[in-house]
């Protein structure tokens, strides 16, 4: 019966194709569920110039029940652009698009939706739509090593000051909420304590040792909204605020050598703006930081591009490249590569950067490096996987190369410096509610 289906589609494909007979075909096709058949005969009749709001919808669903929701997606709306008073025509759009990755479209044809569709996908106008919590611990396992080593002999350092500030542990709590204010404007917030430990090792005629902490807190604002069709904008902010340790030797009046402990704050900030959109199987966007990290302003670009090769999420790759401004001018600084997999209910996803990463941002100003030195390397892997309908949990390890200097001063100005590394081994778990 296939084969003589798509006989006589081919037969048919050397004919004058006309309106009745396309209606005809197709619906057959649809009803005998032979999606594949039914995709090229559309394909076939759209090219003799014939087409209509229940063939698109057709091959809409053709391409929905082949689990393909990218390639779905424009044929509902497209239906859906001349009639949109089905119910069911609305529930398709609206899953074809959250099932695409292009969850802030669908939100913005939601409030059109009839008030029984909203109750069955959830949808308000106004309200909590999201709320998390992620904690992590990250160590330096050669910390010990580091601490002990004989850094003053290695730069010959005689009665010079040398200083290094190790780093030992650090843990952090972040808390993530969502809310959409207008239907078509919601706003993200996040707010993080990092809790870091280092070792602050003198070497000035002899060693001396303390440890020091860090606290620093950040705050991350994120609206989001569509403009147009399939225009999506997205400007954040992120602020940050910490205060520190400082261990340093000084003189006396009488040239006797003495050290403290003291306090010191610092504050930074960095403005980000996002834009994408999605064309089939692809999305494609651009993102542009500033700000001012450590001191340092700066200007940092990133593209990148993610391919979608089953037209859904549940496979899909980004290569991404980054710009950023330097003594040198401005140009590239960092590449990464970052992808996921669903396997069943458990979600997949993994990131390989590589570079020269410093005062670094990432994922559109929510994550920001402003540790001292540099990373040139850093892999991340996640595991997703749903309790319900409204949880997920989430647990993820990262491992990071760190290139830190240990200083040299000579009559109070910085006269050498020596580089060292480590890699530094992050764990992370939270836990997402959606409402």
């Amino acid at each position: 019966m296939s084969l003589l289906i798509v006989f006589l589609t081919a037969v048919q494909a050397q004919e004058k194709l006309n309106y009745a007979e396309v209606d005809k075909q197709s619906y057959q096709l649809f009803l005998d569920g032979k999606w594949s058949e039914l995709i090229q005969f559309s394909d076939e009749a759209r090219k003799q110039g014939i087409d209509f709001f229940y063939l698109e919808v057709r091959t809409g669903i053709a391409w929905y029940n082949q689990g393909k929701y990218r390639n779905a997606a424009p044929w509902f709306l497209k239906a859906y652009a001349s009639d949109k008073s089905f119910e069911w025509l609305q529930e398709y759009v609206y899953y074809s698009l959250v099932f695409s990755g292009r969850s802030s479209e669908a939100i913005k044809y939601a409030p059109y939706f009839s008030d029984a569709l909203k109750k069955k996908i959830g949808f308000h106008e106004i309200g909590l739509t999201r709320l998390a919590y992620e904690t992590g611990y990250s160590f330096n396992p050669d910390f010990e090593s580091l601490k002990t080593r004989a850094f003053n002999t290695e730069v010959n350092l005689g009665e010079d000051y040398g200083e290094g500030y190790f780093l030992k542990n650090y843990s952090f709590h972040s808390f993530d909420l969502s809310h959409r204010v207008a239907p078509n404007f919601t706003l993200n917030h996040n707010l993080t304590y990092i809790g870091v430990n280092r070792e602050a090792v003198v070497d000035w005629s002899g060693q001396t040792t303390s440890p020091i902490s860090i606290n620093q807190f950040q705050y991350f604002i994120n609206p989001v909204w569509v403009i147009g069709k399939k225009l999506n904008i997205s400007p954040s902010l992120n602020l940050i605020f910490g205060s520190g340790d400082v261990y340093a030797g000084y003189l006396n009046r009488d040239s006797s050598k003495a050290y403290s402990l003291s306090k010191t704050s610092y504050s930074d900030a960095v403005f980000s703006t996002a834009v994408w959109s999605n064309f089939g199987n692809f999305s494609t966007g651009l993102d542009v930081n500033a700000g001012k990290i450590n001191d340092s302003k700066f200007t940092q670009l990133s593209t990148w591009i993610t391919y979608y090769p089953l037209s859904n999420t549940k496979l899909y790759i980004t290569p991404k490249v980054y710009f950023k401004s330097g003594t040198n001018g401005f140009g590239w600084n960092a590449m990464g590569i970052s992808g996921g997999a669903t396997l069943g209910k458990i979600h997949l996803s993994g990131q390989y950067l590589f570079g020269e990463m410093e005062n670094f941002v990432e994922s559109a100003g929510y994550v920001i490096a402003n540790f001292p030195g540099r990373s040139d390397r850093k892999v991340m892997g996640s595991i997703y996987f749903p309790l319900g309908k409204k949880y997920q949990f989430v647990f993820r390890y990262i491992n990071q190369n760190v290139i830190e200097k240990y200083q040299v001063y000579t009559g109070g100005y910085k006269s050498n410096t020596l580089e060292y590394n480590y890699l530094k081994h992050t764990i992370t778990a939270g836990i997402s509610w959606n409402f």
